[in-house]
């Protein structure tokens, strides 16, 4: 079975860095991170070029948005009304914060994760990357593509995120930068080789996947 610190190096070897998260401030991770729930990257894409277009991402100018302009905005990531909502309570509770990340984690400390996770509309998932990408924590985030790579590979418990993410531990020289190019490797690895509207391929993992 191919341990994690290996796969990771494999991954990196074929593919090389991949540059995540795709977002030029950490307010555009933020939103991302919360419009891409339940939908492709494609469509979240489109609601934060709007948003964009719209307030140039700036914090304050997005709070003043009215629920029903910002609705429009973020419609084409689906589920608008309820993504609305979290971005909403998300962004007014980093403002308490005047949107210092580095006082958020300093002033929550081990508790941040849970304290991301209280907020309505933030899974488990979202908590994670804005953990990685944000906070700059090292964690594993386990998103669907990942639970399937290493079902393949013969790991139990790949069906639930929760369960699977305590089965994992990364090595313990990962840096934030390696928990940070190994999801984006796990994540871009799925969608090149597990696109259903494909054939199956040739992939460099075959070798290791027993299932």
């Amino acid at each position: 079975m191919l341990d994690t610190k290996t796969l990771y190096q494999t991954l990196y070897a074929h593919m090389g860095p991949q540059g995540w998260w795709p977002a030029q401030s950490s307010i555009e991770i933020i939103i991302g991170a919360i419009l891409v729930q339940n939908t492709n990257w494609n469509n979240a894409a489109r609601a934060i070029e709007q948003l964009k277009d719209a307030t140039d991402l700036q914090p304050k100018t997005l709070l003043r948005l009215t629920d029903e302009q910002l609705q429009t905005l973020i419609r084409p990531s689906g589920f608008y009304k309820n993504k609305a909502r979290t971005l909403q309570t998300v962004l007014s509770w980093f403002e308490i914060f005047n949107f210092d990340y580095q006082a958020i984690k300093s002033h929550y400390q081990q508790d941040l994760r849970a304290v991301l996770l209280g907020h309505k509309g933030i899974g488990e998932e979202t908590a994670d990357v804005l953990l990685v990408y944000v906070f700059g924590e090292v964690q594993f985030i386990p998103d669907s593509y990942t639970r399937r790579i290493y079902y393949k590979l013969g790991y139990p418990n790949t069906t639930n995120y929760r369960k699977f993410k305590q089965h994992i531990v990364l090595p313990s020289d990962f840096e934030v930068q390696d928990a940070n190019e190994f999801h984006a490797l796990l994540d871009n690895f799925g969608k090149v080789y597990f696109n259903s509207k494909q054939p199956h391929r040739y992939t460099f993992l075959d070798e290791y996947f027993i299932r």
